[in-house]
């Protein structure tokens, strides 16, 4: 099982973080160690002081695939849920002003919680999807995958070049502009449209 992330996807992120849009999408990847589910806490390592948010809608591919056009991607994927790119933001600045690789700041243990996935037949337009972030009662993310710089279509298209997609993989496809900070004892919860998908502490 590979989890297959995009940075840089929607527009005003790209701009808070200082970056240009890409051209193309903008793909690493977390190994499957990364994953956390079932809303277990995420425990914060003791190698960055500056641990971050990011929410994402993650989609799982359904069947095997390679090269597909975005036309066809559809065929390749029939549910999503929400997940959290949690960043190490300290190691990934400094790794990246040293223009070296930053996997560890991205793909440690616990990296890529995800909530319960759902059927794409619940939505009208995975377009067109309202998603949030709440921590602790607050709203730090609300955006809509209408604002995405490439779409999920365009994204198993352009992923499938370059890997064969298999059956349970995971596509991150980008977060929104709101990136901040967590702490211990914060309790996220996220949601599409007014669905609570995941729901965890920080610990």
């Amino acid at each position: 099982m590979k989890i297959i992330c995009i940075g840089l996807n929607y527009k005003r992120h790209a701009l808070e973080m200082g970056r240009p849009f890409p051209a193309e999408p903008v793909v690493f990847m977390k190994p499957d160690s990364a994953l956390l589910k079932n809303n277990k806490p995420f425990f914060l390592p003791d190698f960055s002081s500056e641990i971050h948010y990011e929410t994402e809608v993650v989609v799982k591919i359904s069947k095997l695939g390679k090269s597909i056009a975005p036309k066809f991607a559809p065929r390749y994927y029939d549910e999503l849920t929400l997940g959290i790119d949690i960043t190490a933001r300290d190691l990934q600045t400094n790794l990246s002003k040293a223009r070296l690789p930053w996997e560890i700041s991205k793909c440690f243990d616990g990296a890529a919680p995800v909530g319960t996935f759902i059927p794409i037949s619940t939505f009208a337009d995975i377009n067109n999807l309202n998603f949030r972030l709440e921590i602790n009662g607050s709203v730090v993310q609300q955006s809509n995958t209408a604002d995405m710089i490439f779409n999920i279509n365009e994204i198993i298209s352009y992923v499938s070049r370059f890997f064969t997609l298999k059956t349970g993989d995971l596509i991150f496809t980008g977060t929104p502009a709101g990136v901040g900070p967590l702490k211990r004892n914060d309790r996220l919860v996220a949601f599409i449209e007014d669905k609570p998908l995941i729901d965890f502490m920080i610990r």
